[in-house]
């Protein structure tokens, strides 16, 4: 059978490739051409291999090609890569720089709060420098040279203002402790634990002036009359009008006509004005902040109202003799931290702490001469 498939199959195979006649004629003669068996196997066979080198040549090409898109892609992706670190650490870098300019503005002007200022207070360079930032090199040096100069002011405005304060008769330590550390409502200043260093020591040195500042303008350095008054009751012990025995007296007791004017010695705002049951009549108390309290007692009229902002040496009330009082007069205190502390002090710290607070303060402070007291002195008297 298998000599019978292989007669068949080359029977088929002599017969495909059987001598073939071609003639041609071109309209004068006829000429014939014969093909041969062996010379047809050769061209089919010369078709074959030229048909398998060509798809052995278009594969080969389509894989090196395929291999060089791949390529191509990964480079691209890479490049992709690299485009978008680029752009990321722009961004950082420029989001630094503007929180940086925040800052050092919320300085110079200062009009943020401490907490708002330690709020903005930029972290190190955590991206680092690249070629994208290299731009940015002129504005860091700026800004650098920006914080090291307002650091300078900073800490010669603080000694500044520390000399003027020794020459107005007040110890800086003192008043930092006593009017910084005591009173008022918390206010954290948290700090971020990444803080570039040159502005942690700006907001350090700002921070340490802000708050001497701040105690200055919270010094009671007005005289509460604009008159020369009897002055009848001094603080500490004394012999009770009322009853005749020792008691501590917290204030002072300035004595003159019923509706004197009264004025407040400091910047601040009013936390009461109202009728006291206990012995003040009608009282009006400031709050000065860091910890400062001024009170006005026995008032026959009451001008202001709680929670209203005022000025040093704005009308607050009229002298009278309400509550536990022998006769028309002011009852002046001057708290720190709820401890009453003698007022005579701060009514005699003179001009130079005048000036201080109208320095420290700018705009803050209202005039001396508006409604404040004309610099009369007041005359020792008995008591009342």
């Amino acid at each position: 059978m298998t000599n019978t498939m292989n007669v068949g199959f080359g029977a088929k195979f002599q017969s495909f490739f059987r001598p073939r006649d071609i003639f041609l004629h071109d309209g004068a003669s006829l000429r014939r051409l014969r093909i041969g068996a062996k010379m047809q196997m050769a061209a089919v066979f010369a078709a074959f291999v030229l048909l398998a080198w060509s798809t052995f040549a278009t594969i080969g090409a389509i894989a090196a090609m395929n291999g060089d898109v791949a390529r191509m892609q990964a480079q691209l992706t890479a490049m992709e890569h690299d485009v978008a670190a680029i752009r990321e650490q722009t961004r950082v870098h420029a989001a630094l720089l503007e929180r940086r300019q925040a800052f050092l503005a919320s300085i110079v002007t200062g009009n943020a709060s401490p907490a708002q200022v330690a709020a903005m207070m930029p972290d190190q360079d955590a991206a680092g420098h690249g070629p994208a930032t290299e731009a940015y090199a002129r504005v860091d040096a700026m800004q650098a040279q920006l914080a090291e100069r307002a650091r300078t002011l900073t800490t010669a405005r603080y000694n500044q203002t520390v000399q003027q304060l020794r020459g107005a008769g007040f110890d800086p330590a003192t008043v930092v402790s006593a009017y910084t550390g005591m009173g008022g409502p918390e206010e954290p200043v948290a700090e971020p634990g990444n803080a570039d260093p040159r502005f942690r020591e700006l907001f350090a040195s700002w921070r340490r002036m802000e708050q001497l500042e701040q105690a200055v303008i919270a010094i009671p350095s007005a005289r509460p009359l604009d008159r020369t008054v009897n002055f009848t009751s001094g603080f500490g012990v004394r012999s009770d009008p009322f009853r005749g025995r020792a008691a501590m007296h917290g204030g002072i007791d300035l004595a003159g006509p019923i509706g004197t004017p009264i004025y407040a010695t400091a910047d601040g705002i009013v936390g009461r004005s109202e009728w006291n049951s206990g012995g003040y009549g009608n009282l009006v108390e400031i709050n000065h902040a860091q910890g400062i309290q001024t009170r006005y007692g026995h008032m026959s009229r009451r001008l202001v109202e709680a929670g209203t902002r005022v000025r040093r040496g704005q009308l607050i009330g009229l002298m009278g003799s309400t509550g536990r009082s022998t006769g028309s007069h002011l009852h002046y205190e001057v708290r720190i931290d709820g401890r009453a502390v003698n007022p005579v002090p701060f009514m005699q710290s003179g001009t130079q702490l005048v000036a201080l607070q109208r320095r420290v303060g700018g705009q803050g402070l209202a005039p001396v001469a508006i409604g404040g007291p004309s610099g009369g002195s007041a005359a020792p008297a008995a008591q009342r």
